[in-house]
């Protein structure tokens, strides 16, 4: 892993970068980058696909706090877009994680790159996420919508270690936000995400016993991430707003393709 680390602090510069912009948290960066080093260095015991997933729940908690933060002192976060769903999207986040341990590596794999796949078709094919009315009163989250939808994306983000931003940026764009908003509010929205998931794969009583690991949280690569990461949250925060709306949106797409097309390449 050691020999790993120029690479790995170059993708903790990515995340930072995309959990500003986008609101990943890092999750769709930080999961084909641990799995690729993991395939490749061939660590003794890893169970890859759980690692990474593991490791970038750990990785997204801290960058998710730190761009949650700067987003709220910059005045972009909407109080009733944030609460009560993150409550529920934590009591998902919670089950999600425990269901997904019992999980074999390649189903799980598999089940990362559907997710993309199901993600990127839901934003070309459904109006409403590439170009959006902007709406001085943006449409309120119904109950159904905060409770059910919640606990679908704190179930499906915490198995897959992604953060959910990838179905909450698109959820609250159809509710009339720009992409600035829609993107802030999923760092927030990440965070119970992040921690449930954390929690329960730092514990799981399966993980194989490693150096330099809790659980299957690979702290190393964790803190190589971190170290790249950080710095560039403060920096990117900066620039936030000035991308047009519709650059944004298809970029976001964009760069959810070729997340998959890293993922299914290198699981080959």
């Amino acid at each position: 892993m050691s020999s790993s680390i120029p690479t790995l602090l170059l993708f903790g510069c990515l995340t930072g970068v995309t959990t500003v912009l986008f609101g990943f948290g890092g999750g769709f960066i930080t999961v084909p980058v641990v799995y690729g080093v993991l395939t490749v260095t061939g660590r003794p015991g890893a169970d890859a696909m759980h690692v990474a997933v593991a490791t970038s729940a750990a990785v997204m908690l801290v960058n998710a706090a730190a761009a949650a933060l700067a987003h709220w002192r910059q005045g972009r976060l909407r109080r009733a877009y944030v609460w009560p769903l993150a409550a529920f999207i934590a009591i998902g986040a919670a089950a999600g994680a425990l269901v997904i341990t019992a999980i074999g590596d390649t189903t799980l794999r598999l089940l990362f790159a559907a997710y993309l796949l199901v993600t990127i078709t839901d934003c070309l094919v459904r109006s409403g996420f590439l170009s959006v009315a902007h709406q001085t009163h943006p449409k309120p989250l119904g109950r159904g919508t905060t409770a059910v939808g919640g606990m679908g994306i704190g179930l499906v983000a915490a198995g897959l270690g992604v953060g959910g931003s990838v179905m909450t940026v698109p959820l609250l764009r159809r509710r009339g936000l720009p992409m600035a908003e829609a993107t802030a509010m999923a760092n927030p929205l990440s965070v119970p995400v992040a921690v449930a998931g954390t929690l329960v794969y730092a514990l799981a009583p399966a993980a194989q016993a490693a150096t330099g690991s809790l659980g299957y949280v690979d702290l190393t690569a964790g803190a190589a991430l971190l170290v790249g990461s950080l710095p560039t949250i403060a920096v990117a925060r900066r620039f936030t707003g000035r991308v047009p709306d519709r650059v944004y949106s298809v970029a976001y797409v964009v760069l959810l393709l070729v997340v998959l097309i890293v993922m299914v390449t290198v699981g080959l």
